[in-house]
């Protein structure tokens, strides 16, 4: 089944307000016109999701340091939940730590990403995203 890359939700769990701004300007400069959902901690991310608030097909981006229920918590949740575990995930964080690095990977994350480059060189990052989703046969969740 071929999916139209516009068609796919971006659920973007990040707690600070200027690092969601930067983000979501990078996807205006790339011409990404999905819709995007945000979520500012991992519970809330979470209540979308067992909720149906967030349409199917979609890529989560997650940050790790948020209040209440951490990127890490969270991913410990997702891949609990027999609906969810198929849940692309990038982690987009400001951590560098090889524990958080291996901690994630360990939870089949698509990819891990430090935003502290969210100028020009994010760009590349969001680049990189749109490829994904425009070749990437997406499992139905």
């Amino acid at each position: 089944m071929s999916i139209n890359t516009n068609e796919i939700t971006l659920l973007l769990l990040e707690d600070d307000d200027i690092d969601a701004m930067a983000i979501t300007r990078a996807l205006d400069k790339m011409n990404i016109g999905n819709n995007i959902i945000r979520a500012c901690d991992g519970l809330e991310g979470l209540e979308l999701l067992r909720s149906g608030a967030v349409p199917s097909p979609y890529i989560i981006l997650l940050d790790l340091q948020m209040p209440r229920l951490s990127g890490l918590e969270f991913l410990e949740e997702i891949r609990q939940d027999p609906v969810l575990d198929k849940s692309i995930i990038f982690v987009l964080t400001t951590s560098k730590s090889d524990e958080d690095i291996t901690a994630s990977y360990k939870k089949n994350i698509a990819g891990y990403f430090l935003k502290e480059n969210v100028g020009e060189e994010f760009l590349d990052i969001v680049k990189m995203l749109k490829g994904y989703w425009k070749i990437v046969l997406f499992p139905e969740i």
